[in-house]
């Protein structure tokens, strides 16, 4: 008999293969007017009813669900087209589960994978997956390169341009901030470069008060691939 964790996720999961289904779930997520934005508000009372997460579970799941295909065995990037989970800060992973099954992140074909699988999820799943990838080691270390051409951007900002310091919200070395505020060293850079301009485009919008998509808005593409390259480890 299946685990009925596993069996939960099945459905979804056989979507998800389908490209047509998950085009078809990810447009109508995209254009949904019954999608409600996050305010401080709600997010931050959405915050502290979130579950305490059990890594062990979490980690049950990660294998169960087959998240371990396209984020390794520990949430690790298997390529330049995932993120690293691994030391995220679960609040953060914890909110990006619930925007993708609530369908406010849809900003590209990756997206519509992820909009179909938690569908099955619910959400002490998404508090424990969170935890599993929250108890791992953040890849990278904690040395700042001053001499870096982005090192300006991360440790000042650019006050004529509005451009907050990156370490503002995501700490020195990128480790993550309070809060929902992620964990950004460590990534590879195609997805950092492409989450960057999806803010800065307007096609990823699921930030709370609109923290990234303001920090973007004036980033140049030379400055989006220097700070990519800044983080990646």
């Amino acid at each position: 008999m299946l685990n009925h964790k596993l069996f939960k996720l099945s459905v979804p999961l056989a979507a998800a293969l389908s490209l047509g289904v998950c085009a078809n779930l990810a447009l109508a997520n995209s254009h949904d007017p019954e999608i409600v934005k996050w305010t401080p508000q709600s997010w931050g009372a959405e915050m502290r009813a979130m579950p305490e997460g059990d890594p062990v579970a979490g980690e049950r799941l990660h294998v169960n669900a087959f998240c371990a295909s396209c984020h390794g065995s520990a949430g690790e990037s298997m390529t330049h087209n995932w993120p690293n989970l691994a030391g995220q800060r679960a609040e953060y992973t914890y909110k990006q589960l619930i925007d993708y099954q609530d369908g406010r992140r849809h900003e590209d074909e990756r997206a519509m994978l992820m909009i179909t699988i938690v569908q099955g999820l619910d959400r002490q799943d998404m508090a424990d997956l969170a935890a599993f990838y929250a108890a791992q080691d953040l890849p990278g270390n904690d040395e700042v390169d001053k001499g870096h051409p982005a090192h300006s951007l991360v440790s000042v900002g650019d006050p004529q341009r509005l451009i907050t310091p990156c370490a503002a919200c995501h700490g020195v070395a990128g480790s993550g901030g309070i809060n929902e505020s992620p964990a950004i060293r460590g990534n590879p850079e195609d997805y950092f470069i492409r989450t960057m301009k999806a803010y800065r485009d307007g096609r990823r919008d699921n930030d709370v008060a609109k923290g990234m998509s303001q920090f973007a808005k004036h980033l140049t593409d030379e400055e989006i691939e220097a700070l990519a390259n800044y983080y990646a480890y």
